[in-house]
């Protein structure tokens, strides 16, 4: 077996000199180099933005959506919405193992693994496509990936099993930043009640107890209900975050006039990033984790509204970001309960 680079290069067409996620064709022939990983796919997780963009596009069409999702990892090799730049994550089953990792991993060929790294940089051959499930955004089909020796993966939990995992992987970069950066007595405001929106709550309100309070920013009535009978927050609000004035507005009056000391953006829609920041105290933290953030608008627009704040980027990885997700769902049986009915079919 030939040994590869270890962030993946060996595995890009081109540009030439770029690694896998910036390039835009990678070359994805399942021959397995001495320090990969071959993953027989179960099932891909797009992320909600690629997921929701494509699904718009096709009007809902399952098999329009698969025949969008071939044509783009034919075109390039991996799956990477050539509109929104991002992937997503799969499960599956290991294949085989490169000599050089044997004995070196925890894992054997035939575990079940969620892939921890972005589908916009893993090497992926789409055999068919056997079921799409437009309401979790799930992927069903036959293909191969290849994991780097830069990749990191995380085995199927057998007490969670791999539909719920599946479903929460993909997002589990969100609520470990919470983790870190919320402490007690803090003023924790998520904007988007989606999968990432939920852990994130639920992991606040365990951090900030017992003095501190969990805001919720919704757009959606039904969503604002769901959060409420799960009891992750303090305090919901129903706004839409792309109108900033008239959320921030909502947000002053349903608070007292308290700002946010960390604010989580996790919405998968553009044009929320003012809200997010004028929610936010001076000094005080904002985490945009959706992919469509745009970061001029955020960086501009806290300049123009004369905002210091800090801002992280939507960094998917964080260490031990798998246990503190699978930690969320375990501890917090109304969460366990909701995301089983909405995701294990």
């Amino acid at each position: 077996m030939k040994k590869g680079d270890y962030y993946g290069s060996h595995r890009v067409i081109s540009p030439k000199g770029l690694l896998p996620q910036a390039a835009d064709k990678i070359d994805n022939d399942p021959t397995l180099y001495a320090n990969e990983i071959l993953i027989d796919v179960i099932a891909l997780q797009p992320t909600a933005t690629a997921f929701g963009r494509i699904k718009n596009e096709c009007g809902g069409d399952t098999e329009r959506i698969a025949q969008t999702i071939l044509d783009i990892v034919e075109d390039r090799g991996k799956f990477q919405d050539p509109v929104t730049k991002s992937g997503g994550m799969l499960i599956g089953k290991i294949k085989e193992i490169g000599d050089d990792l044997k004995g070196k991993i925890d894992a054997k060929p035939g575990d079940k693994i969620a892939t921890l790294v972005s589908l916009s940089l893993t090497p992926l051959k789409i055999y068919s496509i056997d079921r799409i499930d437009t309401e979790t955004e799930q992927v069903y089909c036959k293909a191969d990936a290849i994991l780097f020796e830069s990749g990191i993966f995380t085995k199927i939990p057998e007490d969670l099993g791999q539909e719920l995992s599946l479903a929460i992987m993909d997002v589990a970069g969100a609520p470990a930043q919470v983790a870190v950066n919320a402490k007690a007595g803090d003023i924790v405001t998520v904007i988007g009640a989606g999968k990432a929106g939920l852990l994130c709550l639920a992991e606040a309100k365990k951090r900030v107890a017992p003095t501190g309070t969990v805001i919720c920013m919704e757009y959606s009535k039904a969503q604002c209900k769901i959060v409420k009978e799960l009891g992750i927050a303090d305090i919901v609000i129903q706004a839409n975050g792309q109108e900033p004035l008239a959320s921030y507005q909502a947000y002053l009056e349903a608070t007292g006039g308290k700002l946010a000391d960390f604010t989580v953006n996790t919405v998968n829609v553009p044009n929320t990033e003012l809200s997010a920041i004028l929610i936010t105290k001076d000094t005080g933290k904002i985490y945009f984790f959706s992919m469509s953030t745009d970061f001029v608008k955020a960086s501009l627009g806290a300049e123009g509204v004369k905002k210091h704040v800090s801002m992280l980027i939507g960094n998917g990885y964080y260490p031990g970001h798998a246990e503190i997700t699978f930690d969320i769902i375990r501890k917090n049986e109304k969460v366990r309960d909701y995301f089983v009915r909405r995701y294990c079919r």
